[in-house]
């Protein structure tokens, strides 16, 4: 009796024993842990070349650098997203900065930060604004910094004028320099990144902004940019003794008189009764 209990017991120990075993293996084999990179650097903004105190950043100034996130640098520092980017676009350069060097925060001044324009202007000048549109603004091609001449065109209608001379063009303000585009001016102000230019900010002396302000209310106001190479840094340019362009001189026909008809000679014969009779050559 005994003997037939061990014998039972044995194989019950058995059977679990095997049943383990093929359930063991008949699982299916543990998905392999997947190991997460460990992010150990970041991408910053940096001087893509060498840009001088007080100078406004235009995109091609900025480019992308790697650094560790323990680097002491990193601190301050810009990352490299397009709203910041598009946040640095016009802002005023603090310090000069070597081609590589790194952006911090406290290097730039942007336009939305208080006393931007106080900081920006060289003594004794004015800040201007005038408004432009995609074709006056040169389609939103312009950026901070740019040096341009403003355009004045406008109309006179007065009727006895010749018809070449009723439209003119003349140029009333000469290699200005633009510090700041559309509401960037405003505290706080961002711009949507599709929008264009609605205004444009000039640094001019106090009778180039009275200047300015007359030609606003004469015509419309055009920008065109200057050569980066052909604008020193020198403040805007008095424009006296500029010429004035006339239509007629885009357009000579304005100014053909029309040829008259040729005369025709006429011959009138009478007759009696009151018959008048008329020959034409």
């Amino acid at each position: 009796m005994v003997l037939r209990f061990v014998f039972f017991l044995l194989m019950a120990v058995g059977l679990m024993g095997f049943a383990t075993v093929a359930w063991i293996f008949t699982r299916p084999p543990a998905a392999a842990a997947v190991s997460q990179p460990v992010i150990t650097t970041k991408s910053v903004l940096v001087a893509a070349h060498a840009v001088h105190a007080g100078s406004l950043l235009k995109p091609e100034d900025l480019t992308s650098k790697k650094i560790a996130l323990d680097d002491p640098a990193a601190a301050d520092s810009n990352p490299d997203t397009f709203d910041v980017r598009r946040s640095l676009a016009g802002a005023m350069v603090r310090r000069s900065l070597a081609e590589g060097d790194i952006v911090h925060s406290a290097d730039v001044m942007r336009p939305g930060d208080h006393g931007f324009l106080a900081a920006v202007l060289e003594p004794g000048m004015r800040a201007v604004t005038i408004a432009v549109d995609n074709t006056t603004g040169s389609a939103g091609l312009i950026w901070p910094g740019d040096r341009v001449d403003v355009i004045l065109t406008q109309s006179i209608g007065e009727a006895n004028l010749p018809l070449g001379h009723r439209v003119a063009a003349e140029t009333v303000l000469s290699n200005a320099r633009v510090i700041a585009i559309d509401q960037q001016i405003i505290q706080g102000a961002v711009t949507a990144p599709d929008s264009q230019a609605k205004t444009v900010t000039l640094e001019v002396t106090e009778s180039q902004a009275e200047k300015v302000s007359v030609a606003t209310r004469l015509g419309r106001l055009s920008l065109s940019v200057r050569s980066a190479d052909a604008t020193p840094r020198l403040a805007a340019k008095p424009t006296s003794g500029l010429s004035t362009t006339w239509a007629v001189d885009v357009s000579p026909a304005l100014g053909q008189t029309p040829t008259p008809p040729p005369a025709e000679n006429v011959i009138r014969v009478f007759q009696g009764g009151g018959d008048v009779k008329e020959f034409r050559y």
